[in-house]
C-alpha cells in the first residue's frame, strides 16, 4: 500500500493519527478513572459503577442529564462545524 492509501485508511498521516489516539486515550483514561473504572478489572468496575448509579436513584438521572447537556454544548457545535467544513470541500 502506498502512503496515500494508508493516510486515507487511517484518516491522516500515521504519526498524526498515532499522536491523536495517544492523547485521546489519556483523556478517556482520566475520565474513566474519575468515574471509578479500573482497566485491570473492567467488568467488576462496570458492575460497581452500575450498582453505585442504581443506589443513587433519580439523582443519577439528573447528573447524567446535566453532564450530557454540558458535553453537548461543546461537542455538537464542533461536530456541526466539522461536517460543514468537510461538505464544503467536496
Amino acid at each position: 500500500m502506498d502512503s496515500d492509501t494508508v493516510g486515507r485508511v487511517l484518516g491522516g498521516s500515521p504519526i498524526a493519527v498515532l499522536g491523536r489516539l495517544v492523547l485521546l486515550s489519556i483523556l478517556v483514561g482520566v475520565v474513566l478513572s474519575t468515574i471509578g473504572l479500573d482497566p485491570m478489572n473492567i467488568l467488576k468496575s462496570i458492575e460497581r459503577l452500575a450498582l453505585d448509579i442504581y443506589a443513587m436513584g433519580f439523582d443519577a438521572v439528573r447528573y447524567v442529564w446535566q453532564y450530557f447537556l454540558l458535553g453537548a454544548v461543546v461537542v455538537i457545535p464542533i461536530w456541526l462545524v466539522m461536517r460543514l467544513l468537510r461538505s464544503a470541500r467536496r
